[in-house]
């Protein structure tokens, strides 16, 4: 049998069919346009004020930018906010990745949208230390959330902040106040000391914790247990419910321990499944009951006080950091005086005092 000496082959595309033309170009070019034309400072406010989404996200991300050619312009944003802000209730939520951080969020935030409250979630997703990139899927995990009118989530990378907090979440806070969210939650990277970035701009502080994976230990010690304002045991379901309940008692007996805080609150240890959003009033009972003891108290204003004092001085501080090592006098004498240092003829001590004797 002879071979065919044609060259087709079994994966070669037939000829297509031509499709009917579906887009209108108009439009395509109308969208192109509107795409190219910047809104003004004042367009932007303008829609932030009344709740444009859109609006929102574009002024969030000039505040996130780097480009020094938008700092102004974010200044002027921020500005033209804050009389606007300051209404809301701000949660931190942290715990250790696994936890299940995003799961309680969307728990959480579907309760609270559904008794009236508009929320913002800052998600802080982790930077990569070598790439810089990050995933940013935090609206993949918070499906039904994110379809939510009354939701508004913002995933931001964490860059090279402290305790995985965006460099600018606090600036972004006021912006989600000024266009009507009454509650914001702040999703954190992780555990550790650093987690002190999200608690001073946070009302309330909120912990969670799994039972069974020998976590309860290290939860006893000082640190982020002493900086809750309320641990939640999440995962507290099927044949994990036994192990929550003890784990309760422990950590119960371990906050009576710590001194009483300054805002008069004693924290509370909770049970919750998020899965199965189980225990999730009684959580948002929980915090709305300590927001209203410390406005009685006056702890609560007295708290932002302090708040706005403390950013203040880290902003100096990173405004200081950021001129000093992008000096170009600094920048050439900081690599001889890191070869001097490792050919062991200065010392790292002298080398910053010679250094900082140069500013």
């Amino acid at each position: 049998m002879s071979k065919q000496t044609d060259k087709h082959k079994a994966l070669q595309e037939s000829a297509g069919v031509s499709q009917v033309e579906t887009t209108n170009q108009a439009i395509i070019a109308a969208l192109k346009k509107r795409r190219q034309k910047k809104p003004t400072t004042q367009q932007l406010v303008s829609d932030i004020l009344a709740g444009n989404m859109t609006a929102l996200s574009r002024a969030i991300t000039l505040i996130e930018s780097t480009n020094p050619a938008h700092a102004q312009q974010a200044n002027d944003i921020i500005t033209a906010c804050l009389p606007h802000a300051n209404k809301s209730v701000r949660i931190g939520i942290t715990g250790v990745p696994g936890v299940g951080k995003s799961t309680f969020i969307e728990s959480f935030g579907s309760y609270l949208s559904a008794i009236g409250k508009k929320i913002a979630v800052l998600a802080i997703d982790p930077s990569s230390s070598i790439s810089k990139g990050s995933i940013l899927g935090d609206k993949t995990r918070m499906e039904d959330l994110v379809k939510d009118t009354n939701v508004f989530i913002r995933p931001s990378p964490s860059g090279t902040s402290l305790g995985g907090v965006a460099r600018k979440t606090r600036e972004t806070i006021i912006l989600c106040e000024a266009a009507g969210f009454n509650t914001i939650l702040i999703e954190t990277v992780g555990v550790g000391q650093s987690e002190t970035a999200v608690h001073s701009m946070v009302d309330f502080f909120l912990l969670l914790k799994l039972a069974g994976a020998g976590d309860e230990l290290q939860g006893i010690k000082r640190g982020i247990i002493e900086m809750a304002d309320s641990i939640v045991i999440n995962k507290a379901d099927g044949s994990n419910v036994k192990a929550a309940k003890i784990a309760k008692v422990e950590f119960n007996r371990a906050l009576h321990l710590y001194p009483k805080k300054a805002s008069n609150w004693q924290p509370k240890v909770m049970l919750c499944s998020a899965l199965k959003n189980e225990g999730i009033e009684t959580i948002w009972d929980s915090i709305h009951t300590y927001v209203m003891l410390t406005t009685k108290n006056g702890y609560f204003d007295q708290r932002r006080h302090d708040q706005n004092k403390f950013w203040l001085i880290e902003t100096i501080k990173d405004a200081l950091h950021s001129t000093f090592f992008n000096n170009p006098t600094i920048k050439i004498a900081l690599q001889q005086q890191i070869s001097l240092i490792e050919n062991q003829k200065t010392t790292p001590f002298a080398a910053a005092e010679y250094l900082l004797g140069l500013t």
